[in-house]
């Protein structure tokens, strides 16, 4: 089977399914193993041993069990990429997205055994397992085409018969990559490969809930035949393995995606050097859906709890505010509440199955800490409670959730909570919806349901947020796409301005350089008269 496309994920049949089973079971043998970290191309055993990976629908079950890597092991490895990166660079781009287009080739080749390793260990369900392992592959492919139609990023500037100048973008050095647990393949392989194509070396920190899926793509890399330490691999603590990396200076750049908490620390303490180094965050959001009176109910309702509920609600894109109009409010909470009650929660390895569980136990809290909260200060309209019982005895099952009734500056409205919970609110225009919507520090991803044209326009022109969808059924704040859509947050959703998955995400991983050559004119031929102003008179 070729590889799925952004194009054909609603088609998929039978033959997905056969494929998708005769995945699992391969994965399924693998259960148990010690895997290495990859420093400088060698396996390398942490002196300070070993975690296990669980799984998060059974934690009885144990997929493998992955390194501790320590501060020094942490250094061998960004001393290997400070070797290896000239021979990278000098490479040159064409080469350079050779190899990883490479790396891409081989993701198409084991999509099924990637997108079942991704059930198992985050609790996917198969749609959404299959999505992310297509989605890693195009986003190698789309930086790769960035490098290539901006041929290396070159770019002649202003010049005469006597001064010759261009702009060129030229790697950093070293990145370090910290990925979540969430999108554990495809953050990382898109962060990784941006900062590789562009070229720099990397080294790559797989989340500690998902460490199995980081292994998966450091074999794909080292497969791909990069030379040795371009990239390597490190699991354990992202504490210590994070303070290394803010600290150490030969780590030119940074880029994280998570929480922000995390991100904010990282910021702090890796910008506060001997001079400013470049460090992307990405760092969460709290993300409204607007629901307007000519709105077709039928696709909001869909695009809310699709958003809401898919990957129980740990999507930093992750619908959990709706602000709905009074005259539907009643009509499209209802709606709501019974497309919710007929997804299925259950084993994600299962073909029906919607929501999987959550990743591990302290999500599992921090989802009945939100649903005490709502139910103190709102209403419970579905769901909140943990599934413990038959088949959801030992994994982190929870039900997705609805809230209303709640006062408008909630926490429940303001702060990114990463579980299956949903806060409702009625409003009387568009106006207020929006002052609502902007109302927190967050400002990622937000949607509206509308078919006005004139709300259409005021919904773009004013709402505070770096990724925006006007009546997506698929998914009303989530479901951004490599070259589609890009994705990238406002405020204290993200640092840099610049979009994953867009046509400027490469770019920053390079810094400006401009060449100037000067040559004396031609012997009896005066200069020719420009308007240019001197050289001199600028500094």
């Amino acid at each position: 089977m070729q590889k799925i496309t952004y194009a054909s994920l609603g088609a998929l049949g039978e033959d997905f399914h056969h494929a998708f089973e005769n995945a699992l079971k391969h994965v399924e043998e693998k259960l148990g193993r010690t895997y290495p970290l990859f420093i400088k191309g060698s396996q390398k055993k942490a002196r300070n041993g070993t975690f296990e990976d669980v799984c998060p629908f059974d934690t009885r079950r144990v997929l493998g069990k992955f390194q501790l890597a320590n501060r020094e092991e942490t250094r061998q490895a960004i001393s290997a990429a400070k070797a290896a990166f000239n021979e990278w660079r000098e490479l040159g781009w064409p080469q350079r997205i050779s190899f990883l287009r490479k790396a891409s080739e081989l993701m198409t080749e084991r999509q099924f055994r990637l997108a079942a390793l991704l059930s198992f260990e985050v609790g996917k369900n198969r749609f959404e397992a299959i999505a992310e392992v297509s989605e890693s592959i195009d986003l190698i492919n789309y930086y790769c085409d960035q490098m290539e139609r901006n041929r290396g990023y070159e770019l002649p500037l202003s010049s005469s018969a006597t001064e010759k100048t261009k702009s060129v973008l030229k790697p950093y050095g070293v990145w370090a990559v910290i990925a979540p647990f969430n999108f554990p393949l495809a953050l990382a392989t898109g962060m990784a490969a941006g900062a590789m194509a562009a070229g720099n070396t990397v080294v790559f920190k797989a989340a500690s809930d998902t460490p199995w899926s980081g292994f998966a793509l450091n074999e794909i890399m080292r497969e791909a035949g990069l030379p040795i330490g371009v990239f390597n691999f490190l699991t354990g603590s992202g504490a210590e393995i994070g303070e290394e990396f803010t600290t150490n200076p030969d780590v030119d750049g940074l880029i994280f995606t998570g929480s922000r908490a995390v991100g904010t620390r990282i910021l702090q303490s890796f910008c506060a050097g001997r001079y400013p180094r470049p460090c992307i965050t990405e760092m969460g959001g709290k993300n409204p859906a607007i629901i307007m009176p000519s709105a077709d109910l039928e696709d909001a309702a869909e695009g809310v709890l699709r958003s809401a509920f898919g990957m129980g609600g740990q999507k930093c894109s992750a619908c959990s505010r709706a602000y709905v109009h009074k005259s539907i409010y009643n009509k499209f909470a209802a709606l709501l509440a019974d497309k919710t009650e007929k997804r299925k929660v259950g084993d994600p390895l299962h073909r029906d199955t919607f929501l999987g569980p959550l990743i591990n136990e302290n999500a599992v809290q921090t989802f009945q800490k939100a649903v005490r909260t709502g139910q103190k200060e709102g209403r419970l309209v579905f769901g909140g409670h943990r599934m413990t019982k038959g088949d959801y005895a030992h994994g982190y099952y929870v039900e997705p959730t609805i809230i209303d009734n709640l006062p408008r500056q909630s926490r429940i409205f303001q702060e990114e909570f990463f579980v299956p919970v949903l806060a409702l609110a009625e409003i009387k225009s568009l106006e207020e919806a929006i002052e609502l919507a902007n109302s927190t520090d967050y400002g990622l991803t937000a949607g509206l349901f509308s078919n006005s044209e004139s709300e259409q326009d005021y919904f773009f022109d004013c709402i505070q947020a770096g990724v925006t969808y006007i009546n997506r059924a698929g998914g009303a704040t989530t479901g951004a796409w490599p070259g589609v859509q890009s994705f990238g947050g406002w405020k204290a959703s993200g640092s840099s301005g610049k979009s994953a998955l867009g046509p400027y995400y490469v770019a920053q991983f390079m810094r400006e350089q401009s060449q100037t050559i000067m040559k004396k004119p031609a012997a009896n031929h005066p200069p020719p008269q420009t308007n240019r102003r001197p050289a001199l008179a600028i500094a």
